[in-house]
């Protein structure tokens, strides 16, 4: 299952209150066109077929075809060069961690 960082849950958190999503509204994960990779969009509610991840006060809906590529997967937020020179902050997809045998 798709895990999620402290700091992406929380980079969620801000995003949906800024938005004004009602109760239960989330990020969502979606593959409109595989090959052009994931886009993530601001949902109000997940669609029927979704898999929902929630916890930490915090709600991601993926499509099927996403919850399986990013089963083994972590969300996380990580900081980039802007076009002006400045850092932003950019969601990132990394592998978990695997515990040793």
């Amino acid at each position: 299952m798709l895990a999620i960082t402290d700091t992406a849950a929380e980079a969620i958190r801000t995003l949906t209150t800024d938005a004004e999503l009602p109760d239960g509204g989330g990020l969502r994960i979606s593959a409109p066109d595989p090959e052009q990779g994931l886009e993530l969009s601001l949902a109000g509610r997940p669609d029927n077929d979704d898999v929902v991840l929630s916890g930490d006060g915090v709600s991601v809906f993926l499509e099927p075809v996403v919850a399986q590529v990013l089963d083994d997967k972590v969300l996380d937020v990580q900081p980039v060069a802007g076009p002006d020179g400045g850092q932003e902050l950019r969601f990132a997809i990394g592998v978990q961690d695997r515990p040793e045998a």
